[in-house]
């Protein structure tokens, strides 16, 4: 039986993530301790201690549905792959920018329901700031005790493009050269999807390398202020849990789904 979306479920997820940002946020005031994992990514104890909180919440919350975290313990796809409907954790998006103190990181848990995300919320425990969205609920911008409904803008002229902080490539830049000129902002961790989903950008493409963790909670914050994920180079739908590699193919946010991306976007490919 499915887990049912609500907006009490919606409000729980919000209230654990703000919970994890508080451990991390424990940690990111102390001296940092860096340890690196086997691919060479940094790894701290706010990593693990966020981790932690929400695995124990989702447990108590939702003890049926799996659980897939990149902190946690893998999972082969053998087993996975039967999996209808799970939570999708990444307990601290952006560690390095963790590391450099400037903000810019996240904590990302989303719902994945027939490889695509139903629920999610992206926390900035550093800013204080989150963003959720919940299928047939729609997007809500978060800052302190406000909630606010948000949505993709009307392309503006010219476009504001958002690009990685941390991880800029060859790729990047021989499309960036065959799109619109534009203006560019960066920022780090997921929060490059929240940026379009509340219309402070139009596009966010991406090809450098990611893993679903990274995407799958602001991919549904997106789509639920009425935006779009789509893979590169062939534009379909950015999916979840279909093969044993969790790595991403390069994709693209769209903000206004009327401004004719797809067509550029297909003319540069």
């Amino acid at each position: 039986m499915s887990l049912a979306i609500s907006a009490s479920l919606l409000d729980a997820i919000i209230q654990l993530s703000r919970d994890a940002g508080e451990r991390i946020l424990d940690i990111y005031g102390s001296d940092i301790a860096v340890t690196h994992k086997d691919d060479d990514s940094p790894l701290t104890q706010a990593d693990l201690a966020s981790h932690k909180t929400i695995a124990a919440g989702l447990a108590k919350l939702t003890p049926d549905v799996p659980v897939l975290s990149e902190e946690g313990a893998s999972t082969p796809y053998a087993t996975r792959s039967g999996w209808s409907q799970y939570w999708l954790v990444d307990p601290l998006d952006g560690t390095k920018e963790f590391i450099k103190r400037n903000g810019e990181f996240t904590v990302n848990i989303a719902l994945i329901e027939n490889h695509e995300p139903v629920l999610g919320v992206v926390w900035a425990p550093a800013k204080a700031v989150g963003y959720a969205g919940a299928r047939g609920l729609g997007a809500l911008r978060i800052e302190g005790g406000n909630r606010a409904p948000m949505q993709v803008r009307a392309a503006a002229t010219p476009p504001v493009f958002v690009v990685s902080r941390s991880h800029k490539d060859a790729a990047l830049e021989a499309l960036l050269a065959k799109l619109p000129e534009h203006d560019a902002v960066s920022t780090g961790s997921s929060l490059k999807f929240c940026l379009v989903a509340d219309g402070s950008a139009d596009l966010y493409p991406r090809t450098g390398p990611t893993s679903e963790w990274d995407t799958a909670a602001g991919h549904c914050v997106v789509e639920c202020a009425g935006g779009e994920v789509l893979r590169l180079p062939d534009l379909m739908p950015l999916r979840y849990n279909e093969k044993d590699s969790l790595l991403n193919p390069g994709f693209v946010v769209i903000g206004d789904r009327k401004a004719g991306w797809r067509e550029r976007l297909l003319a540069a490919a």
